[in-house]
């Protein structure tokens, strides 16, 4: 299947169907803005028009708004600071009619909460996680037998088994790549076992 706004390749699709993507966007903005996870929320909007909002001190908001294109960012980071005019089809929100948005249910995504989970953590944990999650999409999408409630339970067991070694100190390139190589090889030989006998829901 396809995401119903983006065309965006197979990883990044289950990504999404996961909430994965969202986890991930939540840890980047930490690190790119310096935000506390504790000042980022995750909203669900349907139609795909707002990419981004910030509050202000004062409680008003600045929305980034654009069609469901890729090529506006990209165009936008190559141009930066500037900004190109392009010929695309200038957004009509007559058009779209309306907007709508909702908090997203953690227990029905649980990638979401496994994502502030590592965030907070920091260290290795988030080198972990990204690296189970890539390793359990993967898995799933060669079709071996792995279900898709399966792929949170990998990465949250591989988080689990983790802390006996987590660093959050000092860490470097090796760490992290250790980690990460560490983390696939978890989420292969428990696919094995998941595939042999499922994970009880």
């Amino acid at each position: 299947t396809t995401h119903p706004n983006w065309d965006m390749g197979a990883k990044i699709t289950l990504d999404s169907a996961t909430m994965m993507n969202k986890g991930l966007e939540v840890i980047e903005a930490h690190y790119l803005f310096g935000a506390s996870y504790d000042d980022i929320d995750i909203v669900i909007h349907p139609q795909s028009i707002v990419h981004s909002m910030v509050e202000t001190q004062d409680t008003s908001c600045i929305a980034q708004l654009g069609w469901a294109d890729m090529r506006l960012p990209i165009v936008y980071s190559v141009s930066w600071p500037h900004r190109l005019k392009m010929p695309y089809k200038p957004l009509d929100l007559a058009e779209l009619g309306s907007l709508t948005f909702k908090a997203p249910d953690r227990e029905k995504y649980p990638c979401i909460q496994l994502a502030y989970d590592a965030g907070k953590m920091g260290g290795t944990m988030t080198a972990v996680l990204n690296a189970a999650n890539e390793a359990a999409n993967e898995m799933f999408r060669e079709d071996v037998g792995l279900g898709f409630l399966d792929i949170p339970k990998l990465i949250e067991g591989a988080m689990e088994a983790h802390k006996e070694d987590f660093k959050d100190k000092d860490v470097t390139l090796d760490d992290i790549l250790s980690c990460d190589a560490w983390a696939r090889e978890y989420v292969a030989e428990n696919t094995k076992n998941v595939v042999k006998a499922p994970i009880p829901l």
